[in-house]
């Protein structure tokens, strides 16, 4: 199974559920309805449909957690090695510029551990091991905070246009205002 936040099951979240299959391992023993035990248990019916059949093949061993769906690619061992050549910086390996993205750690990944690693696994793992996304702070050298403050005093309203129409509307679609 797949999860949006990029992470699998913690191990107690992963317990928790071993214990609801237990649970209904031993409902199954005494003879109960699927529908009941899914409503007890606040699970669906598929879900406890399943496990009476893995139940019936195997008996409760088939009900025991497996583990982790799969371990990272990049042990904590690998990742402090990452954490060493992200702080030599991306000119060190071979980039015109100093901006880590993305994309070139992905790449660094691939030519350092020989690793595959999608963009979006990437900032996971950055995520995972608490980075985050980083925007420069500085501003432009040859930045006039006058002439910024002018313009914006004096173009961008004529540029920006008025806020509201210049007569009132309708929220009505049969009326021809409103198109």
């Amino acid at each position: 199974m797949r999860y949006a936040q990029g992470g699998g099951l913690t191990d107690e979240r992963r317990a928790f559920r071993e214990k609801l299959r237990l649970e209904a391992a031993e409902r199954f023993r005494q003879g109960d309805e699927n529908t009941v035990i899914a409503h007890d248990l606040r699970v669906s019916v598929r879900s406890v449909q399943r496990w009476r059949k893995a139940w019936s093949q195997d008996g409760p061993r088939a009900l025991a957690s497996k583990g982790p769906a799969s371990l990272p690619l990049l042990s904590d061992e690998l990742f402090a090695v990452l954490e060493r050549e992200l702080t030599k910086g991306p000119v060190a390996h071979g980039w015109p510029d100093q901006t880590w993205t993305l994309s070139r750690i992905k790449t660094l990944i691939g030519r350092r551990f020989h690793k595959s690693y999608s963009v979006q696994g990437v900032a996971a793992l950055l995520k995972r091991h608490g980075w985050s996304c980083q925007v420069p702070a500085r501003r432009a050298i040859e930045r006039d905070e006058n002439l910024v403050a002018g313009w914006m005093k004096e173009t961008w309203p004529q540029v920006e246009g008025p806020w509201r129409r210049s007569t009132p509307g309708s929220s009505s679609r049969t009326k021809p205002a409103s198109r």
